[in-house]
């Protein structure tokens, strides 16, 4: 008798997470900031996949698609944000204009939760790729998880904060809590880089911002071959109608 009760507890079988479990681990991720935490997060069995953060970053796109189309919608009924010119005209009334906005919101919303899921994926990749050239020891699900937890909650708020955009005086107010919240959210995945590959404050940051540094660079490189060829332009047209005329 005495042995049964002495006798080790097993552990528990992990269960699937449900809706619940989804928003403490969100709030746990946003408002919990140590390394310890993402750290924690990496080793669930949730993140030896990318299911679990892709749905949830799948989700949040979709839903934050949906309450940004049907809160401006409201606040375009209320006066507050501008109609989209030609749709009052094509649809004979405003009314008509502000319902397919809103249908266009309902039925564009998938493929944002979509493009969501592309750009965190590629993000994240960049970011993981580059923290294993500094030593780092996560791998792209692990950091992925952490990271979609972080990120669900914000776009949602995002969302919402946006669409009062277009309010006088509350729209600068939305965007100055936008912009502390954009810094916030940087600091907790800077924050999840470190936690989840075990590396310094350097290689973090590092591992975060260099990306950006590199599409910046991708991005901006076509336009400065295009400005280089326009200056040059004239010159190497000279150049070469020298050449044609010295020719005989």
């Amino acid at each position: 008798m005495n042995d049964q009760a002495n006798a080790p507890v097993s552990p528990e079988p992990y269960r699937s997470s449900g809706i619940s479990e989804w928003f403490s681990i969100w709030m746990t991720a946003v408002t919990k900031r140590s390394e310890q935490t993402y750290a924690t997060l990496a080793e669930q069995p949730d993140a030896a996949t990318t299911t679990r953060a892709f749905t949830w970053i799948f989700l949040a796109g979709t839903i934050s698609a949906l309450i940004s189309g049907i809160l401006q919608a409201i606040l375009a009924l209320a006066g507050f944000s501008p109609q989209v010119p030609g749709l009052a005209e094509l649809f004979g009334n405003a009314q008509g204009g502000l319902a397919f906005s809103l249908g266009f919101s309902i039925c564009f919303s998938p493929i944002a939760g979509v493009l969501g899921v592309l750009f965190f994926a590629i993000g994240v990749g960049l970011i993981q790729w580059i923290a294993k050239m500094f030593g780092g020891v996560g791998t792209f699900s692990k950091l992925a998880y952490p990271m979609a937890a972080i990120s669900v909650p914000f776009t949602l708020l995002s969302s919402v904060l946006t669409s009062f955009s277009s309010i006088p005086y509350l729209g600068i107010c939305t965007g100055l809590i936008s912009l502390g919240l954009g810094i916030y959210v940087l600091v907790l995945q800077v924050t999840a880089v470190k936690g989840v590959n075990h590396f310094g404050w350097g290689q973090a940051i590092g591992s975060f911002f260099l990306p950006t540094v590199i599409l910046l660079c991708c991005a901006l490189l076509p336009i400065g071959v295009i400005a280089a060829m326009r200056l040059l332009g004239p010159q190497i047209g000279n150049t070469f109608s020298t050449l044609n005329n010295s020719l005989p």
